[in-house]
């Protein structure tokens, strides 16, 4: 086979079995798998690369209501991953996508599996894919629900609506939309300028699709890209200019960035994690911005706080958690989660709030957020550290809105608010 028989070989389909052969064999994330089979494979059209997401995470999603209808028709199921994998992506054009005919979805899965294992395996999977083609075909919702863990969906129902459930899951909202943030100071692009704004973030702009590196004011700092609920979390801090601001679990700081803005000149700000790559991934970020680089702490917060001082006015604590607020987005993470996860993650967030609010003056404000809406992350959490930290009304406006006034906790929902699903919470120090 020439180069460019092989290329030619290079679909969305064939592509994104790969991207889920590398998250089932190596446990990768699918979003960093994804992009880096479009960075290897930039002849894609635009259409393509789109059908290549689409397929991924639609996968990812229902593969469990997927799975069950290739072992109504493979009783004894299919033990070779490859050709399990392209039946899946398969039955979800089947099933679940209208864009492609079901006899090219059939047909093209059929090619890969007969050139990869020949002729007989190739009839085995034209027989069971004709057959889930001509059953009935479940809704989204449905084939979603059917996929979740049981106990997840049972814990999310206990607290949300069940529609807010099926979202949080990814129905009902639009996928794919990508937000960010004008960053104070810099020239702003007039496509940014006129941007379609978020509903509840007074900050987030719409992006166009595509590569948002690739949109003009990218390189000269105009912008971060930016999930509108985490720009609500670090607005609940309501950092005002020339406080002492610790941002306790930064990560790669796009929450940090706008604490270091809101902080300005005059402020000093700290950013702490666990992982020094992600802290100097933040100094690069803020090199791009223009913006004066955090104070950095390289601290496991469960062991103590390190070098970082006391006495801030101010804490942001986005702690480790289950990630269920963001299933939508990372549909993976609801196969590798077990029941005891939630009660064990708090735990840990648990001993980070503590050391981190340890850092704040006494009266000091402090914000505990994660991107979860499970209780035992949220309310369980504040309960163990009720005589240590004091509920405080949020100060800063958008969360006043949102959460009404004189409260101090606020639920972040896809239906409701657009967003990923978090828990915040506003405190002060005893």
């Amino acid at each position: 086979m020439t180069a460019e028989d092989k290329r030619q070989l290079v679909t969305a389909r064939s592509l994104a079995v790969r991207v889920l052969d590398r998250v089932e064999r190596d446990g990768a994330y699918a979003a960093a798998a994804l992009d880096a089979e479009l960075d290897r494979h930039p002849q894609l059209k635009p259409r393509d690369r789109a059908l290549l997401s689409e397929l991924v995470y639609g996968v990812l999603r229902t593969r469990g209501a997927l799975e069950r209808r290739l072992l109504e028709h493979a009783p004894r199921g299919v033990s070779d991953k490859a050709v399990r994998l392209h039946l899946l992506v398969a039955a979800y054009q089947l099933l679940l996508l209208d864009r492609v005919p079901a006899w090219a979805a059939v047909d093209e899965a059929i090619g890969e599996i007969k050139r990869a294992r020949g002729g007989r395996v190739a009839g085995f999977g034209n027989a069971v894919l004709r057959k889930i083609a001509a059953g009935p075909r479940p809704g989204l919702a449905e084939a979603l629900r059917e996929s979740a863990p049981a106990w997840l969906t049972d814990k999310l129902d206990r607290l949300l609506s069940a529609d807010e459930t099926d979202a949080l899951l990814g129905a009902g909202v639009p996928l794919g939309r990508v937000w960010g943030r004008a960053v104070t100071g810099r020239p702003e692009p007039g496509w940014l300028a006129a941007a379609e704004q978020h509903r509840v973030s007074p900050l987030a702009r719409l992006l166009p699709s595509g590569d948002p590196e690739k949109l003009e004011g990218y390189a000269e700092g105009a912008f971060v890209v930016q999930e509108p609920g985490a720009q609500l979390i670090a607005l609940a801090l309501a950092v005002k200019a020339g406080e002492r601001v610790l941002d306790a679990c930064a990560g790669r700081g796009q929450k940090t960035t706008l604490l270091v803005e809101a902080a300005g000149s005059g402020g000093e700000v700290w950013a702490a994690d666990a992982h020094p790559k992600k802290l100097a991934a933040l100094e690069r970020e803020c090199e791009r911005l223009g913006l004066p680089a955090p104070h950095g702490a390289a601290v496991d917060w469960t062991l103590g706080s390190g070098d970082v001082p006391e006495g801030f006015d101010c804490v942001l604590v986005d702690a480790p958690c289950t990630g269920t607020g963001t299933l939508r987005r990372r549909p993976e993470i609801a196969r590798r989660l077990v029941p005891e996860d939630p009660a064990r993650l708090a735990e840990l967030q648990t001993a980070i709030l503590r050391a981190a609010a340890s850092r704040v003056r006494p009266g000091g404000r402090v914000v505990f957020a994660v991107c979860s809406v499970l209780e035992e992350e949220a309310e369980g959490v504040l309960a163990r550290v009720a005589g240590e930290l004091t509920p405080a009304p949020f100060e800063a406006p958008a969360l006043q809105a949102l959460a009404g006034p004189g409260e101090h906790t606020l639920r972040l929902t896809p239906l409701r608010h657009e967003t990923d699903g978090y828990f915040v919470a506003s405190l002060v120090r005893t």
